[in-house]
């Protein structure tokens, strides 16, 4: 039987925090789905390590093989008792800022009254974050950003999203390597998989990039309305349709929402995997 590596975001997609019901019996099944020796877990997530680990204790989720943190600019390989950072993708990463620090970053940004800097553990040695108005022209700001970073000479990648329930919006300033699309196929090549043993789940804005690539990708039920509509039309110009499965719910008795949308993804892209309960 082919292998899977299954790389999830967190918040929102398998972790049940959003305004939508959980189906009850996803997060067990979702657990026992993980639990087969042909499953690599990875964890994909904006969360820093110490976050991860808090999320893991308090929705009982399975211990990952792997997570990609910090909106993909730190993958740590885990076990029960180490988190080991790899050294070659931070090296990797780096080149894009030419070595120019987060802190110099920052002072660049220091005039702009629309940005505010997030608190110092949402910080990391290659993420910069900034939370904003929600209603911002994310556009015009983005752009503004860019003039700047262009005039350092620094190759970066600009991710806004929305934090529904803080009614907020948020920007990473991260390399242009370092996105959550970048590090999954760094550690798809890692791990010796391809297009045809990976399979993404999301469900906002930042999941975007990988949504429309051509990893096989599915965006859980409660996914914002407007991320599902970007993400069907850019997927389709991409010639990705194929590769995006929007999880409706129905499927075997569940409502599609959080880990019941991931478990619905897979069945849709790997029939061949058991994603019925084995209990």
């Amino acid at each position: 039987m082919k292998p899977l590596l299954l790389c999830t975001d967190l918040d929102r997609t398998l972790i049940p925090n959003g305004a939508e019901p959980e189906s009850p019996d996803a997060r067990p099944r979702f657990r026992d789905f993980v639990s087969q020796p042909e499953v690599t877990l990875a964890y994909v997530t904006g969360r820093h390590q110490g976050l991860v680990r808090e999320a893991i204790a308090e929705y009982d989720l399975p211990v990952p093989d792997v997570v990609i943190g910090d909106v993909g600019t730190s993958i740590f390989e885990v076990t029960t008792r180490e988190w080991t950072p790899l050294a070659d993708w931070q090296k990797e990463i780096g080149r894009d800022w030419g070595g120019i620090g987060r802190e110099r970053l920052a002072e660049r940004f220091a005039d702009l009254e629309i940005l505010r800097l997030q608190e110092p553990e949402k910080q990391a040695p290659f993420k910069l974050s900034y939370y904003a108005p929600v209603d911002a022209d994310s556009g015009a700001l983005k752009s503004e950003l860019e003039a700047r970073l262009s005039q350092l000479g620094v190759n970066a990648s600009l991710i806004w999203s929305i934090d529904e329930a803080a009614d907020m919006g948020l920007l990473d300033v991260l390399p242009a390597g370092a996105t959550k699309y970048h590090a999954v196929d760094f550690l798809m090549h890692r791990l010796g998989r391809d297009e045809t043993t990976t399979l993404f789940a999301g469900d906002s804005g930042n999941d975007l990039e990988v949504l429309i690539s051509p990893i096989p990708s599915v965006l859980v039920a409660n996914g914002h309305p407007e991320v599902r509509t970007q993400a069907l039309r850019l997927a389709a110009a991409n010639g990705q349709a194929d590769r995006l499965y929007c999880a409706r719910g129905g499927w075997s008795g569940m409502n599609g929402n959080y880990s019941a949308g991931i478990l619905e993804g897979i069945a849709h892209f790997r029939p061949d995997l058991a994603v019925e309960p084995t209990r």
